[in-house]
């Protein structure tokens, strides 16, 4: 593995800390460009849906990769405050394209499995090209915007012959994700088990999870086996793929809580019921291979929340 200067969009996120770590630890050069207004060492304040304030960062360094992550999370989100998500996910993934057309650095885009919509078999990467809109019908702007990106990607590939790969991240959680109420379920039912709120769990939904260390480790070997128009989904292992149920059950019990807080509805409106994610692809080119079971993680999850929370 040779050192590699690398920028990270969107590296004061969750997802971007995490993998930022990851990065580092391993020896490469990383900035990381944010919103956040801070003078910390190797960052860069940058909002992505400004043009002129990424084209900067490029005017003075040279980078070998862009992890382009930033991005506007969450399908609720994406309703309520729609203007920020369209211009981050999609006129930000332009500048950033542009940017790529100009500068020729190769770029790790990251979409989510949000894209395949109400999507009722196993979701290989392919399913998206083979298969009729009807059957991937995307619910929310949130994953319109994510599959917005990658046509973008992949326009700017044939027409300039920028190089990208592309991910769709499934379910990542654990420590450092801050709760929102735009959170995914994990961190939602860790932080208001914890403050003794009410949630809603709806049964009959299934989901696979991944732990953030599990998947940083897999994106990371990118740089190390980049193949141009690659699309990889990274998600836990199958057998981890439980009832939402399954996993407030863990949360409770790692809080030591009992479900008196909990409502049970059957179904949540315009959700997909199962989604069972095929990382076939990752696991051969990616060497991806998660380690930490919901078990482990949710546990891990739920220390960190309680430190940073100070309960």
């Amino acid at each position: 593995m040779s050192t590699k200067r690398i920028l990270v969009t969107g590296g004061s996120g969750f997802i971007g800390t995490n993998l930022v770590n990851e990065l580092n630890s391993r020896g490469h050069e990383v900035i990381v460009s944010d919103v956040l207004n801070t003078d910390r060492e190797k960052y860069v304040r940058a909002d992505v849906k400004n043009f002129r304030q990424i084209e900067r960062i490029f005017e003075k360094e040279k980078f070998d990769y862009v992890y382009h992550l930033a991005a506007e999370y969450g399908r609720w989100n994406g309703e309520d405050y729609y203007e920020n998500l369209w211009q981050t996910n999609v006129i930000g993934t332009k500048h950033m394209l542009r940017l790529q057309e100009k500068y020729k650095f190769r770029m790790i885009f990251f979409s989510s499995a949000e894209i395949y919509g109400d999507y009722n078999g196993v979701m290989t990467e392919d399913v998206m090209e083979k298969n009729p809109i009807k059957d991937t019908y995307q619910m929310n702007d949130y994953a319109i915007t994510k599959w917005a990106g990658e046509l973008m990607c992949m326009n700017s590939a044939t027409m300039f012959g920028t190089e990208t790969v592309r991910v769709r991240p499934v379910n990542c959680y654990g420590p450092l994700e801050h709760y929102t109420p735009y959170r995914g379920f994990i961190p939602k039912f860790i932080y208001q088990a914890l403050h003794n709120q009410p949630y809603t769990v709806f049964k009959g939904h299934k989901r696979i999870i991944d732990f953030v260390e599990d998947s940083c480790r897999t994106w990371a070997n990118i740089v190390d086996n980049f193949i141009p128009g690659e699309v990889y989904n990274v998600a836990g292992k199958p057998e981890w793929e439980r009832e939402i149920k399954q996993y407030s059950d863990l949360i409770l019990k790692a809080v030591g809580k009992d479900d008196s807080q909990v409502t049970y509805h059957e179904s949540e409106p315009f959700t997909t019921i199962i989604k069972t994610i095929d990382c076939t692809k990752a696991v051969r080119d990616l060497n991806h291979n998660p380690k930490v079971t919901p078990e482990e993680g949710i546990k891990r999850t739920v220390e960190w929340m309680k430190w940073y929370y100070r309960i």
